[in-house]
């Protein structure tokens, strides 16, 4: 060719070194040759297009399925695509091996679709024994395949920064492995370091806070989102030699700095530094990409579960309040143990708040849901609750206050199909007299742990749930605590976890209660949910926390020992109103819990009559409500004793009548003289109550007791006659 003359075609030149073009466009399913390419790869000399599973067929099926993982990672990084591909003849031999580089263009954003033109240049075999590193060797890929798949499992359990920076060190990479590692992290327009391994402590420090226009290949990363290699010193110090200085002292011989990406965002860049030189083939290359890859989401999952433990920290932390100043006289002990909801907070909550009184009010409630809006919403009722509390108003003006304020902030905003609800056990108690006013809105009743170990649940008077009805009543029930009793209140998480009912549930609770000791609230507060749940704390998250079916919430309080008061006695005592009779039912099955352990079982139904018998006749003949008190206790010596007192208002006495066969009343006194081994009728200063009393058969009989199991004995000096006139008798 002489000077002057126009320049060949490139296909002639190409032709001339023995290299041919070639084309793959996925999007349309096709892959041409050129003339000098498809005479490389078999076919007859000229311009051909295949199919793509035609031009599969001319190759290796190893190596072309190598090819397809070269081209994906040169479109992420926006490099050539290198690889060496065994051309087979129709029966499946290998007759020759090619060597192709192209540069892939991708279809707009979609990363799979992508045009490929690139050459193919024959090459000799490579000689027996070169480096198992080699894209088409089968050991190497095994290899690559195993450590993904065993870095992919430890970086996916990692569930905090520092754990997941662990693993990273820990990566024994196939073939080459890190000697250094770091990663880098982005805040605002300024790079971090997030954690490094295999450099002196403080070795990190110019690069903690370094801006990100800076001529350093983490920088370039982040901002670009594209990998840097640099195979040597010399790449290193030609392509940034300003950051040079700062790399050379630490002996390195290759890098690879690779982008962290999340949801298309660059997060920030992971650098992994080798002893000796790399050249980055297309397999190393592959295999930091797809280690960058899972780094980044087990980062951002990290990151986001830290986040969540510190939201939930502070939201705990500003919910739930503290214990606060002592009480005289009494003790108090909480607890609260989320669900494993994802947000380690819910609905439940518990608080203590000082009245102006002087008197002490104890709070425990449960917000539907176990989500934001639930945590919310329960934050909002405390401290309405707190704030009615303080005012000074009584606990059932609290609780409808509480249940106005619900109603009124859910009562639009709430979606419909979820409507919003509380339930909530409302405690005012008096350290001097332990007079405890309970008001209950749709929450669990009471238990109380009497002072010889038995415990009974308390029944008391309640309304709707908070923020159902504007206008809900709430009756307010009186309970005395005695020396050396104690008080749980509870959401029904602590009840109802682990597939019981109520009823099992408090069975379950019992006997917890039961067998510890009560000296010690914090041990028995522990004791209450490890029997539910397993060991916890005041705050309980991680795994535990996870198993949770519910939100539990829990308040103890015991009043002290008085020395004065013998604490072998157990004792109950309620309220009947005129306009509750059905808790007759109650009384009655609150007498047979305090009687659990008595050893005659008919003298417990005796008393369960009588009691009966004794109450109904105040609600009858009286215009008053009913106090019953029942004790327990043993004295200096001989028997367990019951003794069991109904009081009402009026001074009406009672006389014993003698009812025929039809009559509908007037057996109760005869029931009593029967039944009962004392009784009587003491009058007040305003109104009476009536009493009688059994004492529990020793083992030897009811003979060497000294004492007769029935008929009547009278009456204590202080009370009025079985004959004496008064009202028209007991039913």
């Amino acid at each position: 060719m002489r000077t002057g003359d126009p320049l060949p075609p490139v296909e002639d030149v190409l032709a001339a070194l023995a290299t041919g073009l070639w084309r793959w466009d996925n999007r349309a399913g096709t892959v041409t040759f050129d003339t000098e390419a498809a005479r490389l790869v078999g076919l007859p000399a000229r311009t051909t297009t295949l199919t793509e599973s035609g031009a599969r067929a001319r190759f290796h099926p190893v190596d072309w399925n190598e090819i397809d993982g070269i081209i994906r990672l040169a479109v992420a990084e926006g490099t050539l695509a290198e690889a060496r591909l065994r051309v087979m003849d129709d029966q499946g031999r290998v007759i020759r091996t090619v060597r192709t580089r192209s540069k892939p263009v991708t279809h707009g954003d979609a990363p799979n679709l992508f045009e490929l033109i690139g050459t193919l240049q024959e090459v000799a075999e490579p000689p027996p024994g070169a480096s198992s590193r080699a894209p088409v060797t089968g050991d190497w890929r095994r290899s690559r395949e195993a450590f993904l798949l065993d870095a992919g499992r430890a970086l996916a359990e990692a569930d905090s920064t520092a754990e997941v920076l662990r693993v990273a060190a820990g990566l024994s990479m196939p073939g080459f492995s890190p000697d250094g590692l770091a990663v880098f992290g982005v805040a605002g327009d300024r790079l971090t370091v997030i954690g490094h391994h295999g450099h002196q402590p403080g070795a990190e420090g110019p690069f903690t806070d370094m801006d990100l226009a800076t001529d350093y290949p983490a920088a370039e990363v982040c901002r670009t989102g594209r990998a840097v290699y640099l195979s040597s010193p010399e790449e290193y110090r030609r392509r940034y030699p300003a950051a040079w200085p700062l790399a050379a002292r630490f002996n390195r011989q290759s890098w690879a700095f690779l982008p962290l990406i999340v949801a298309g965002r660059t997060i920030g860049a992971w650098m992994a530094g080798f002893a000796y030189r790399v050249t980055f083939t297309p397999d190393e290359r592959s295999v930091l990409t797809t280690v960058a890859r899972m780094l980044a989401q087990a980062l951002s999952r990290a990151g986001v579960a830290e986040s969540e433990r510190a939201l939930t920290d502070g939201l705990q932390k500003s919910m739930l309040p503290t214990i606060g100043p002592e009480i005289p006289g009494m003790t108090i002990a909480a607890r609260y143990v989320p669900t494993g909801g994802g947000l380690q907070v819910g609905g439940d909550w518990y608080d203590m708040i000082p009245l102006p009184s002087g008197r002490i009010a104890l709070v425990i409630g449960d917000v539907q849901g176990h989500d934001v809006q639930a945590a919310g919403l329960m934050g909002q009722l405390r401290i309405a609750l707190r704030a009615y509390a303080s005012e000074g108003h009584r606990p059932d003006a609290v609780l409808s206050r509480a249940s106005r304020f619900l109603y009124g902030i859910t009562a639009d905003a709430a979606d419909p199909t979820d409507p919003r609800f509380a339930t909530c056990l409302y405690v005012e108690a008096d350290p001097v007299t332990g007079t405890l006013e309970i008001a209950r809105a749709g929450h669990p009743d009471p238990a109380i742990r009497t002072a010889d170990g038995t415990v009974m649940m308390r029944p008391t008077a309640g309304g709707l749930p908070l923020g159902i009805d504007p206008d809900a009543d709430y009756p307010t029930t009186r309970l005395a605590l005695e020396p050396s009793e104690t008080l749980l209140i509870c959401t029904d998480g602590l009840i109802e976890t682990g597939g019981h009912d109520l009823d099992s549930g408090w069975a379950r609770i019992r006997t917890t209660l039961e067998a510890v000791p009560a000296d010690d609230l914090e041990l028995l507060a522990d004791a209450l949910v490890q029997a539910v749940h397993g060991p916890s704390s005041h705050h309980t998250t991680g795994p535990l926390a996870d198993r949770r079916e519910d939100d539990i919430a829990l308040l103890l309080l015991r009043r002290a020992t008085a020395s004065r008061v013998p604490v072998t006695a157990r004792r109950t005592a309620m309220t009947i109103a005129q306009a509750e009779p059905e808790r007759i039912a109650v009384a009655r099955q609150q007498l047979r819990e305090l009687l659990h352990d008595w050893a005659d079982e008919d003298q417990v139904d005796s008393a369960v009559l009588m009691v009966s018998e004794m109450v109904t006749n105040v609600l009858v003949h009286t215009d008053g409500d009913a106090l019953l008190v029942a004790e327990v206790g043993r004295g200096c010596e001989g028997p367990r004793r019951l003794r069991v007192e109904v009081a009402d208002a009026s001074d009406d006495l009672p006389h014993k009548r003698r009812p025929g066969e039809l009559a509908s009343s007037g057996r109760g006194l005869v029931l009593m003289e029967l039944l009962a081994q004392k009784w009587g009728v003491d009058p007040r200063g305003e109104g009476k109550s009536i009493w009688f009393e059994l004492y529990e058969p020793e083992e030897s009989g009811a003979e060497e007791s000294g004492v007769e199991e029935i008929g009547p004995v009278g009456v204590t000096q202080s009370a009025v006659s079985r004959e004496t006139a008064g009202s028209d008798g007991l039913p």
